[in-house]
């Protein structure tokens, strides 16, 4: 059956999809960056809590996939926090100054994930060339690229995902960004075996008292008083759906 991954921001959203069905988490933090690395309280909660596979990203900040020497010693930290807390994959992803898999720097990533399978996560939508960096992970040996076909969204993105899927000797090709419920047969018909969703909402918060006119936010719409939450009943209904259906053999 084809399996779902959940992007949850905390490890309350991760229980939560748990508990919907997810077959993985990928566990993260700061939704509107996209997804940074969770914090070390998060990650050992999430060690302690959750039964099912957690694969947290690596990912110092916001913005490109190109990091400076400082930021690059983070992540291989981070790494290594990770893989002594027994997690059996983690999330990361490097581009050079040309759009290039960077490869100096994966290849020292990798044997600090020796245990863990390794997701090259969308930093791959921003990459040169999606083919040639398609060998390269494979000869790296990551276990699956997480992508949307190099467009703002996957469904705009099938015609590559298909082709890449078609072409993989190695990789698992997952599909991510804005799959839904709504679009789910179209990636199953593609012949993918993994799809990556968010199937988020926007839940309130509990506090009553709501100090006006302040926020912690220079975005001047963000809302303090509502979060990014996983829709539990979005993801039961896309386990169904999954379950359901048999993916249409791709020539």
């Amino acid at each position: 059956m084809l399996k779902l991954e959940v992007c949850c921001y905390g490890v309350d959203c991760a229980l939560a999809a748990e508990k919907a069905g997810a077959d993985r988490v990928e566990l993260c933090a700061a939704p509107a960056e996209g997804g940074l690395t969770p914090s070390a309280g998060s990650l050992k909660q999430a060690r302690a809590e959750l039964t099912l596979p957690v694969h947290p990203i690596v990912r110092p900040r916001g913005g490109d996939f190109c990091f400076t020497n400082s930021e690059f010693n983070e992540i291989k930290s981070d790494i290594a926090l990770i893989r002594e807390l027994g997690f059996p994959g983690v999330v990361v992803g490097i581009l050079d100054v040309d759009g290039h898999i960077d490869l100096p720097r994966m290849k020292q990533i990798m044997p600090l994930c020796e245990g863990m399978a390794v997701t090259f996560h969308r930093a791959f939508d921003l990459c040169h060339s999606p083919l040639m960096a398609l060998q390269q992970l494979t000869d790296l040996g990551v276990a699956r690229i997480l992508t949307s076909g190099q467009q703002q969204s996957a469904e705009s993105g099938l015609a590559l995902l298909k082709e890449l899927n078609r072409m993989t000797r190695g990789p698992i090709i997952m599909a991510g960004a804005g799959v839904r419920l709504s679009n789910l047969q179209k990636f199953i018909d593609a012949g993918l075996s993994e799809v990556h969703s968010s199937a988020s909402q926007r839940v309130a918060s509990p506090m009553r008292y709501r100090k006006a006119g302040v926020s912690m936010s220079s975005v001047a719409e963000t809302d303090e008083f509502s979060r990014t939450c996983v829709d539990t009943d979005m993801v039961e209904a896309m386990k169904v759906a999954l379950s359901l259906s048999s993916p249409v053999r791709v020539a």
